[in-house]
């Protein structure tokens, strides 16, 4: 290791002094909840878990529920409540959107790796509106479905329509019309539907309040989701588009816009990671061009750096001092950038280590620990990393009855547990060697990322969400 590498590494050890925590909302969230897509740490493990290692259609499903619509987002939990979004086509055309959508040319071809010529997106799954790539403009009406289950059972404990429109765009054939997810902060629910607004409910299901943000339009009509994140008494929102891209705080109690910023940005899909540094929260953005850092309170750029590829999706992790951002379209970038940076950082020491190997696509990576987990691209190939040094401890090792991955790891109880999108799960130890204890199936699609507390597994397929518990 050389001496940069070596001064560079006390420097981020030394720089945890400065923060440290995911925001102050996660840092409170108990045990029995799930606040966010990437859970109460930001990272995907969950810490005192003990989820089953044993499950099928058969065994071991404490129930499941039927999810109508379509949706990938992942579900969040408070306490006895699950909270997860879906949109229900409906068979009433839009007369309008017929009319548009039959002058409107096909949207141009999609980039390499996203499909083939049969169709088919990645990990084998047929297209949905357009095929492979993006789709054409739909003609029917959609409701956009709020949906809060008891945690217990899975019935259904409220269920409210938040909007009833024809979607104006589009979406790739592997997207869903709703792929982002809400977040809680114990009090109020904040629901993400894009383009067709943000919402906030109380707990009960009483709407509070709505904004609508405007239409995104994004590249080839690949459709949308970034989820948004709270940043204390704010919730911070990236729209990063073909249009003028932004990114926007509103007041967490009233919906409020408190700042804007435009941002030089093309579509991204990667949700914003809160961080308190130095007594000051800020609001990390991965992205194509450039990623930045904002300061919460004011909106003000704190640093920014390039280096990622196109396509931004994966949602970045915090720990160690360190921020770790990465992308694998047309490439691979991985970044491991000292959360006490300023400025440009794009080549100096606040950039810890870097790598341009084997980078996740659409999933994101898992912190647990010391170890860095993620896929190569979509495909069902693991790497962990030393999280401090970029060290290898192994990489692209293939995970066996796997055929694509768009569902994000979680770590529970000493192993991992990878999702693939033909509804069969792989767990490995969490460990710096590769090595599977465990594989099952269900009969269904996964492409929303698991959600573990207690001993309970809780797995979105496309048509059912299972809760998983031994006994």
């Amino acid at each position: 290791m050389n001496t940069r590498l070596r001064l560079s590494l006390l420097r981020a050890r030394l720089g945890c002094a400065f923060l440290l925590a995911l925001g102050p909302i996660f840092a409170a969230a108990p045990t029995s909840s799930w606040p966010s897509w990437r859970g109460a740490a930001g990272t995907g493990s969950a810490p005192g878990a003990q989820p089953p290692l044993k499950w099928s259609d058969e065994q071991n499903i404490k129930w499941k529920a039927a999810v109508p619509g379509l949706g990938f987002s992942t579900p969040i939990i408070w306490q006895d409540r699950i909270f997860l979004l879906t949109a229900i086509e409906t068979t009433e055309e839009g007369k309008a959107a017929a009319e548009s959508a039959a002058a409107t040319p096909r949207p141009e071809s999609p980039p390499p790796g996203e499909g083939d010529a049969k169709g088919r997106g990645k990990g084998g799954r047929r297209g949905g509106p357009g095929g492979f790539g993006g789709g054409g403009k739909p003609t029917k009406f959609h409701e956009f479905v709020v949906l809060a289950l008891d945690r217990g059972t899975g019935k259904t404990v409220w269920q409210k329509t938040a909007r009833r429109e024809v979607p104006h765009e589009g979406r790739h054939g592997t997207n869903s019309f709703t792929s982002a997810s809400p977040v809680t902060d114990g009090e109020r629910l904040y629901v993400p539907f894009g383009s067709r607004g943000f919402y906030c409910y109380d707990l009960q299901g009483n709407l509070l309040w709505e904004k609508d943000l405007g239409d995104m339009q994004t590249r080839n009509s690949f459709g949308e989701g970034a989820s948004p994140a709270l940043a204390g008494d704010k919730l911070i929102i990236t729209w990063d588009h073909q249009g003028q891209s932004f990114i926007v705080a509103l007041d967490k109690k009233t919906g409020k816009e408190v700042w804007r910023k435009d941002r030089d940005e093309v579509s991204s899909w990667s949700t914003p990671v809160v961080v308190e540094v130095g007594g000051r929260l800020q609001a990390i953005v991965a992205a194509t061009k450039r990623s930045r850092s904002y300061d919460v309170a004011t909106g003000e750029l704190v640093w920014e750096a390039a280096g990622l590829t196109a396509n931004v999706i994966p949602t970045p992790v915090v720990g160690h001092g360190m921020i770790y951002l990465m992308s694998g379209f047309q490439g691979n970038s991985i970044q491991a950038i000292k959360l006490s940076a300023r400025g440009d950082v794009s080549a100096s020491d606040s950039m810890v280590w870097s790598a341009r190997k084997s980078a996740p696509y659409t999933p994101s990576p898992l912190l647990s620990g010391d170890r860095l987990f993620m896929s190569k691209s979509n495909d069902a190939f693991l790497s962990c990393l030393n999280a401090l040094t970029g060290e290898v401890h192994f990489q692209d090792q293939r995970l066996e009855g796997l055929r694509g991955i768009y569902a994000s790891p979680v770590a529970a109880n000493g192993y991992v547990y990878v999702a693939g999108r033909e509804g069969v799960v792989a767990i490995l130890k969490d460990s710096p060697q590769f090595e599977v204890v465990a594989i099952n199936k269900l009969n269904d699609r996964i492409d929303a990322s698991p959600v573990v507390i207690g001993k309970d597994l809780y797995l979105r397929g496309h048509t059912h969400l299972y809760c998983i518990t031994e006994g």
